[in-house]
């Protein structure tokens, strides 16, 4: 018998849209996260014992993505979005089954009206993405610091230098600012994108962000409010 699967939570971030967010959970460790269930599992007996463990795995779905939608080969944006790969050596979203795996550090659990409420750290997920599950992460059997890494080596060490005028970091919330500019050092951009004159804008805590890319060096120009389109 073939269970459907059930949204167990929603995960809540500074990320409104899907560009410029992370393309791996972890990498930038200051992106905050409030995870809040579903009213049928607000119950604070499901998560005794989370608090031993330091970081967790989050399942959870791709938004934007049609249902039926997949395909057996995909171009990794970090390889330039040029060269092909099977998608199961992928993360892409063009999946059978839309579903992400993300591992997050447990920052706190706080008991709220809500139910009780995960705070994490380290999210990779947009605003309000649905949660299927919560697994404790288990140092001793998940993490493999030898293994080898595949194609996704080539791009690991990828960054920019970051130029943000002072006059615009201060729109920024204090608390957001090293956290945003950890985000633009990532490089957003896809891959194949290489027109130095070409604007970007990073939908993030409230805000619009635009700069644009020359010699590895990522500028900002204008900081606006944020306006869902």
């Amino acid at each position: 018998m073939i269970r459907k699967l059930k949204v167990i939570a929603h995960i809540y971030t500074d990320f409104e849209e899907k560009f410029g967010i992370p393309r791996q959970s972890g990498l930038v460790k200051g992106l905050r996260g409030r995870i809040v269930f579903e009213e049928a599992y607000r119950s604070a007996e499901a998560v005794r014992g989370l608090e031993g463990f330091d970081y967790i795995w989050l399942l959870w779905q791709f938004q934007g993505v049609g249902e039926d939608y997949w395909s057996p080969m995909v171009k990794p944006p970090r390889l330039g979005g040029k060269m092909r790969m099977g998608v199961f050596a992928t993360r892409s979203p063009f999946r059978p089954n839309a579903i992400g795996l993300s591992s997050v550090r447990l920052e706190g659990i706080e008991s709220r009206e809500e139910g009780p409420v995960l705070l994490v750290s380290g999210a990779d997920l947009k605003n309000r993405t649905p949660i299927y599950d919560i697994k404790p992460y288990l140092a001793y059997t998940d993490a493999h610091p030898e293994a080898r890494e595949g194609f996704a080596r080539e791009g690991r060490e990828h960054v920019l230098s970051v130029e943000f005028p002072e006059e615009l970091l201060e729109l920024i919330p204090e608390e957001k600012r090293e956290t945003l500019l950890e985000v633009l050092r990532q490089d957003p951009r896809p891959g194949y994108h290489e027109d130095e004159e070409r604007k970007y804008g990073v939908a993030f805590a409230g805000h619009d962000v635009h700069f644009r890319v020359r010699e590895n060096i990522l500028t900002v120009f204008e900081v606006v409010p944020y306006i869902p389109a």
